[in-house]
């Protein structure tokens, strides 16, 4: 019964202590008239009040003035929440929206005072920007703490201690097991708490452990300015809105990122017009359900249109009313600056009205390549994971798309083993994936996640080997469509905008097209523009036209020509259509091909 003993609070120090001494006198009550309840009241009301123990931010207060109120802690000093030049390491798990949220957590803490460090061994800080969509990386991330805990301790006899962080879904989903089962890290952080990291930061320095995982029904770090830390500077992703309220049963996403919010326009534009202004080639605009997006921020905005679907698509939820919608963003977007290229990803298939398809077509920036996420070519499974479509309604929106975009480059995304999943559905599966002819897939086995709806509802049935079996088979299918995609390609000339150096030689340069698939050619000094006779090397963030002379499943080969530009290239595309209508020239000289804006074809 030691436990018995312990007091049950602490009073501060300049709060004296009450004493209760029986006085001798005629009456009951004290000399003063105050019984000691009046007393403790009294010390109570002269004490800390609820108010400095929250946040004062009001309300009333606008959406952006809110967000920015998390920067200011009235317990806190400026000077306590600074980082001192401590360096701090970031390592980036999982999606394109990790790497957006290391640069926005970067920019937060870089205005603190943080330094960012690429050598673990220097680090004060180190933070781990996770994933949870499948199990397996949430392993990697567990082996790579211990990895991280063994050098901490290492550490702790010639440095100051290493605080080890946790940032995003991870921090979401698995807070209790990483803060007090595991003991591994001293700071964790969710999606929408990334304002709150110089505070944490200050009292995981005290030697306490420290997390917000709080999710957020405004928050969109709008008037954050990431800092992109692109290797070469000539690609950058734009987070345009966050969460996502699809719901699908397989889907942990909901659950560690919030209901969905749309950043706004302006602040979208701003980001993009800087981004030109430093020289970006290609920006890709992100959101977990990117082309749902709907900016309700000014009054002007909120009418009473409701949201269109694809055709044969529905929603779990009650469609939406008012906003500027994503054609309208793109549309803005695009035409910032011609010569730089826009995607966008990852998109919801139920989200792709006509507005959308027509505006890829007419602006040449605007890549022909879409992702569209299938999940299972079986309309009894995707029933079951709640995706609100059938194969026919798919299968009937790829028709709509290829008629709109006739070269346009699909790629998608499919879970093999799902909860009852039969023989027959998968084949179902092989057989859409042979149908559509994707370019470029992302596959996995099926992994099921707690907190959804399949955790609550469903059987994860589908034996280990059988998942592993059928998830072969689908790769094996994609291949074998992918190659067939892109031997179309040989003979054509493509716009390719190089990265650098091929990772298996220093002797070729790599870049991609259009469509998104990788093209390989040997690094040589090309013509300056089509038909000069003047050559100049070739670098990064250069367009160039390639000749494409062989193909596998995942890249083209071929040679550079010369130089040239996306705003040229597209004058160029056009005056060649124009010609071509008004000469019937015969087909030798097309601007089709199978996925990919190609700009001459000798097939």
């Amino acid at each position: 019964m030691e436990y018995l003993r312990k007091p049950l609070m602490t009073l501060p120090h300049h709060w004296k202590p009450l004493v209760c001494a029986r006085h001798r006198c005629c009456s009951n009550l004290p000399r003063d008239g105050k019984t000691p309840v009046d007393r403790f009241r009294a010390q109570v009301s002269r004490g800390p009040s609820f108010q400095d123990f929250i946040k004062g931010v009001s309300v009333h207060k606008p959406r952006a003035e809110a967000a920015g109120g998390c920067d200011s802690h009235a317990y806190l000093s400026e000077d306590l929440s600074m980082g001192d030049s401590r360096k701090v390491y970031f390592e980036t798990y999982g999606c394109q929206m990790n790497v957006n949220d290391t640069e926005i957590a970067w920019s937060i803490l870089q205005k603190k005072g943080y330094l960012r460090t690429a050598d673990l061994r220097e680090a004060d800080v180190v933070l781990l920007v996770t994933c949870s969509i499948r199990e397996k990386a949430e392993q990697t991330i567990w082996n790579r703490l211990r990895q991280l805990t063994a050098l901490k301790k290492r550490r702790l006899k010639s440095h100051a201690p290493m605080k080890i962080g946790i940032l995003g879904c991870m921090a979401e989903r698995l807070k209790t097991e990483l803060l007090e089962r595991e003991k591994l890290v001293d700071v964790l952080a969710g999606p929408d708490a990334y304002r709150d990291l110089p505070r944490l930061l200050t009292v995981a320095d005290g030697g306490l452990q420290a997390s917000n995982v709080l999710l957020s029904l405004e928050e969109t770090y709008a008037d954050v300015m990431p800092v992109h830390h692109a290797p070469q500077g000539n690609t950058a992703f734009v987070s345009i809105m966050r969460g996502c309220d699809n719901m699908c049963s397989y889907c942990i996403v909901p659950f560690t990122r919030g209901r969905e919010r749309s950043r706004p326009v302006s602040s979208v534009l701003e980001e993009v017009r800087v981004l030109s202004d430093q020289g970006v080639k290609e920006v890709t605009l992100l959101g977990q359900n990117v082309n749902s997006y709907r900016d309700t921020s000014e009054e002007q905005f909120c009418g009473s249109d409701p949201t269109k679907l694809s055709q044969g698509f529905k929603t779990v939820y009650r469609a939406k009313q008012g906003g500027l919608r994503f054609s309208d963003l793109l549309d803005r977007v695009s035409r910032i600056d011609p010569d730089m290229r826009i995607r966008f990803t990852s998109p919801h298939p139920k989200d792709f009205p006509d507005e959308v398809l027509h505006l890829i077509v007419e602006r040449g920036n605007i890549c022909n390549q879409i992702h569209l996420p299938a999940q299972s070519g079986s309309s009894e499974v995707l029933k079951a994971m709640r995706r609100g479509y059938t194969r026919e309604a798919y299968l009937d929106l790829v028709g709509n798309i290829k008629r709109i975009i006739p070269d346009v480059s699909l790629s998608s995304d499919f879970i093999s083993g799902f909860c009852g999943e039969t023989e027959d559905d998968h084949q179902q599966t092989l057989s859409l994936i042979r149908a559509v002819g994707y370019n470029v897939g992302f596959l996995f086995a099926y992994s099921m996640r707690k907190k959804t709806h399949a955790a609550h509802r469903l059987q994860d049935d589908v034996p280990p080997e059988d998942k592993r079996r059928r998830l072969e088979e689908c790769i094996a299918a994609f291949r074998e469509e992918a190659a067939k995609v892109n031997a179309a390609l040989i003979g054509s000339t493509q716009l390719v905008l190089v990265e650098g150096e091929s990772k298996r030689s220093a002797k070729d340069l790599c870049g991609r097209t259009d469509g998104n698939m990788k093209v390989i050619f040997p690094k040589e000094d090309v013509a300056v523009q089509p038909s000069a006779l003047d050559t100049a090397s070739v670098h990064p963030g250069d367009y160039v036209l390639v000749k494409i002379l062989s193909s596998s499943s995942q890249t083209l080969r071929g040679r550079a020509l010369s130089h040239s530009s996306l705003s040229g290239v597209m004058k160029g595309r056009e005056l060649l259509l124009s010609h071509q209508l008004a000469d019937h020239v015969a087909s030798d000289t097309t601007t089709t091909s199978g996925g990919s804006r190609t700009l001459f074809s000798s097939q």
